[in-house]
């Protein structure tokens, strides 16, 4: 064998290893997460997919608990009937929906998974595309009492970071809120106030486009194959299946004096006033921005720049700050007032 058939079989070998043995999505890693996974897992997951199921209106089908679960139509076949058993669930005509202890467990397991989420945003690094994997993971090995602590620590929230709201200890959920960004009026200012975290695809283009929770837009064109809206003066394009899963709710847009800017858009030596930080920065990022005196009402100067203009050196409160514009970009200003002190 040559050289470069050898060298053709690394690469494939390599590729091959990658495929199987990526964390969490490789199939090893998934062969192995089904295996771990215990009844009382199985038996909450299983809850967790008819409470969602009754949520969106939909049946919840011997098909769909297998696709949910990863696991064969006879495993799951076998799972109802073992809730069936523990009057978990009743069926009715082929489906199924969750009996009254049913119900009060799904939402216990739904209430750690939303602690978890808002936890993970709010007090970790963790990524957003990260939030809703880790909380998989976490919320079958959290007691009540553990999820209470998690919920003092993070003052009693309501909602989660995708603006779910969050079950109360007693099993209590407050109702959804908004309309599907599809339904919106040509024209029309609204604000985002829940994201769907699955499917995961769907979730990380959202991402990608930069849609974020308490983001203002106005929608400029829609049509059955996409939805153009404008935001943070950019303009964003959706295909419709992306945007049903964005829920906003209009608004009635104050009367601005000068509009807000990313403080990443200033020029050398250019000065403005901090107005807010973007809602999309949360956690460590929002902490530590805030800890460098990005705080509303801080006068900020650019003193100079990086090549390319990354990264940015500022001048905050008589200290001389660097940030990546990536950084910068969560920053709104307006112009600094002439005469007015930092």
């Amino acid at each position: 064998m040559g050289p470069l058939a050898a060298l053709c079989g690394v690469i494939l070998l390599t590729t091959a290893a990658a495929w199987l043995f990526r964390p969490i999505r490789g199939r090893a890693w998934r062969w192995l997460r089904l295996v771990q996974k215990t009844e009382r897992v199985l038996i909450e997951d299983a809850l967790k997919h008819l409470y969602d199921c009754e949520f969106r209106r939909a049946p919840c089908t011997l098909q769909s608990l297998s696709g949910a679960l990863e696991i064969s139509r006879n495993h799951a076949t076998a799972l109802l009937g073992r809730l069936e058993g523990l009057d978990l669930v009743n069926r009715s005509n082929g489906s199924y929906r969750l009996a009254t202890a049913g119900r009060r467990e799904a939402l216990r397991v739904v209430r750690i998974h939303r602690l978890w989420e808002r936890y993970l945003a709010e007090e970790t690094g963790y990524a957003a595309e990260e939030w809703h994997i880790e909380a998989e993971h976490r919320e079958h090995e959290t007691s009540a009492a553990e999820a209470e602590e998690m919920a003092l620590r993070l003052s009693f929230p309501r909602y989660d970071p995708h603006g779910a709201p969050i079950p109360t200890p007693s099993g209590e959920i407050g109702p959804a809120v908004g309309m599907p960004l599809t339904q919106a009026r040509l024209g029309d200012v609204v604000e985002v106030v829940h994201m769907e975290d699955e499917p995961e695809a769907i979730y990380g283009q959202l991402l990608a486009e930069g849609v974020h929770l308490g983001m203002r837009l106005r929608l400029l064109e829609s049509t059955p194959h996409s939805l153009r809206f404008e935001a943070d003066e950019e303009e964003h394009v959706l295909a419709p299946i992306i945007a049903a899963n964005v829920s906003v709710v209009p608004i009635v847009m104050p009367v601005a004096t000068e509009p807000a800017r990313h403080l990443s858009d200033l020029s050398r030596n250019e000065e403005a006033r901090v107005v807010a930080l973007s809602p999309a920065c949360r956690g460590i990022g929002r902490r530590r921005l805030l800890d460098l005196g990005f705080v509303p009402g801080t006068l900020v100067r650019v003193e100079n720049m990086g090549p390319g203009g990354d990264p940015v050196a500022l001048r905050v409160r008589g200290a001389l700050i660097a940030l990546r514009r990536d950084q910068a970009r969560f920053i709104h200003v307006t112009a600094a007032e002439k005469g007015v002190a930092a």
